[in-house]
């Protein structure tokens, strides 16, 4: 089955990057984070063992990581059970995977001989990919040190299941570099973390990309 959707592989990872993204555009948010969101990071997962099943460690990792996902969404969906601990395990499976699958896009995208339709699915992947991985880092320190990032929608969350979206709107706006400064890291890890956010979408960009696009001026 890996075999039949490898060649679309970086489609598939890209198409579920997307609904985790904007789906709460279509779907009420309430329904969204607690609900929908979960069920998308699973497929996502799923299209990310897709993606490094060339490697048979990795994606043996990938799968245990899949089914340890699979598990803590049953039992905080099905016992009805959504504690700081479950929540600190989902997002440090999800750290941990996202982490190995943009290492992998960006290994397949750097030594790509030609720039292909596949190439460019990738190239945007894996950039949306570290703007999730920010926002895991950031939803951990808010797990583990509450109100370590103050500002806009967050005060008075609480616990919230909004307070993911926040947090992933913060990450990518501090991918991008554009930091409206609606919401501020208010604690020392957070602000490291947030420097390290910026940096990595800047080192990508300015390294990555341009690879790319010189392979592409290159063949052309």
């Amino acid at each position: 089955m890996f075999d039949k959707l490898y060649h679309t592989r970086f489609e598939l990872f890209l198409s579920s990057q997307v609904a985790i993204l904007f789906g709460s555009l279509i779907v009420p948010s309430a329904i969204f984070e607690n609900v929908l969101e979960p069920i998308l990071f699973l497929v996502n997962l799923f299209a990310g063992v897709v993606l490094i099943s060339k490697k048979p460690k990795l994606m043996w990792f990938g799968m245990a990581m899949l089914f340890v996902s699979a598990v803590v969404f049953a039992i905080s969906t099905g016992l009805a059970i959504n504690s700081r601990e479950l929540g600190f395990i989902r997002m440090t499976g999800y750290f941990l995977f996202y982490l190995v699958v943009t290492l992998e896009i960006l290994k397949q995208v750097w030594f790509a001989e030609q720039v292909s339709k596949n190439v460019i699915f990738g190239l945007i992947s894996g950039y949306i990919s570290l703007g999730l991985i920010g926002f895991f880092i950031c939803l951990t320190i808010e797990l583990v040190i509450p109100g370590s990032f103050m500002g806009g929608a967050l005060s008075g969350l609480g616990n919230n299941g909004l307070l993911a979206e926040e947090l992933m709107y913060f990450s990518f706006i501090t991918l991008m570099t554009i930091g409206y400064g609606d919401i501020l890291p208010v604690t020392g890890l957070a602000q490291k973390a947030t420097m390290f956010i910026g940096l990595t979408g800047q080192v990508y960009l300015v390294i990555i990309t341009a690879v790319v696009v010189g392979k592409f001026l290159q063949q052309k």
